[in-house]
């Protein structure tokens, strides 16, 4: 029986994992996420913190906190920080409406599948399109030489004659929409597709009007789902700069264009300031991100 015993243990010590029998494992399987982490903490975590500390520092490298009460002293960067918000809010609830409207449609519209799988591929490609080509885009159909403006113009509407300009914040909020409605449209149709079909026929048993379901069911569920985008599409819009940039130069007067001109302008030069305007800019659209998460995970105790 001793033999028989001996003879068991060294078969399990032989059909055992190598590591299992070493007591050592390499961690190989966190190498398909290495790259992922190495690229955040070289591009993202430690230039984040060059330029915290940075707003704290002055030229010297004395820690003071002048850069940061000059964020709200300095009436120009207040106007920048209430044109920013403005411009970021207003694109954020039109292109949130207005793509909740187009994502109800293709879910539960009726209409044909080629019309969501073309939808949905377009909103994919079109809320990744900004910066200079977006803006160059609008320009060359809106601007005053633009396609669409001349063509107008050719058959006697000349829509800068009656007071329209491209180059506003107007004019930017419409180049925003571009692919903050795309944006909208990916996000929220997950959501609306979480809609249980039993739910509407339940209502119907009950007597409920299509009306009381879309108040009584429909938008409750929905709502913080919608709420978190609009909180998102606010923070994307806040902190897009290249499509800003290169659609208006220097002429608007927003938070993204002002730091740039702090910290690479030859007359505004002061990137201790820029990273105060960046400090900012974080802790906006970080709240921004927070109120996001919460919204979405109270979502997704309906939508599982």
């Amino acid at each position: 029986m001793t033999q028989a015993s001996m003879t068991t243990t060294a078969d399990a010590a032989r059909s055992a994992p190598p590591d299992a029998r070493s007591g050592f494992r390499l961690p190989t399987h966190w190498l398909g996420v290495a790259p992922f982490f190495i690229f955040a903490l070289m591009f993202l975590i430690l230039p984040t913190l060059y330029l915290v500390i940075g707003a704290f520092q002055n030229d010297q490298g004395q820690y003071t906190l002048d850069n940061i009460r000059q964020l709200f002293l300095d009436a120009s960067i207040r106007d920048a920080y209430w044109v920013s918000i403005k411009i970021s809010f207003w694109s954020a609830t039109i292109g949130a409406f207005v793509g909740l409207a187009m994502a109800i449609a293709i879910v539960r519209g009726g209409l044909p599948s080629w019309v969501r799988s073309s939808t949905m591929t377009f909103s994919g490609v079109a809320s990744n399109f900004a910066g200079v080509p977006l803006a160059f885009a609008f320009l060359a159909t809106l601007g005053r030489l633009g396609l669409v403006t001349v063509l107008l113009r050719g058959i006697g509407i000349d829509i800068y004659a009656m007071g329209f300009n491209v180059l506003t914040s107007w004019g930017l909020i419409l180049v925003y929409l571009f692919f903050q409605i795309p944006l909208m449209i990916v996000i929220i149709t997950p959501a609306i597709d979480g809609l249980k079909k039993e739910w509407g026929e339940a209502a119907a048993t009950l007597g409920a009007t299509t009306w009381q379901y879309w108040r009584m069911v429909v938008i409750p569920v929905l709502w913080p789902s919608f709420l978190g985008t609009v909180i998102l599409l606010f923070a994307n819009s806040f902190g897009a700069i290249a499509t800003a940039y290169a659609f208006t130069g220097s002429s608007l007067n927003i938070v993204p264009i002002k730091l740039y001109a702090q910290i690479r302008g030859d007359v505004l030069h002061n990137p201790h300031l820029g990273y105060a305007l960046a400090f900012g800019m974080i802790v906006v659209t970080g709240l921004a991100n927070i109120f996001y998460i919460w919204f979405r995970t109270r979502s997704e105790r309906w939508l599982k």
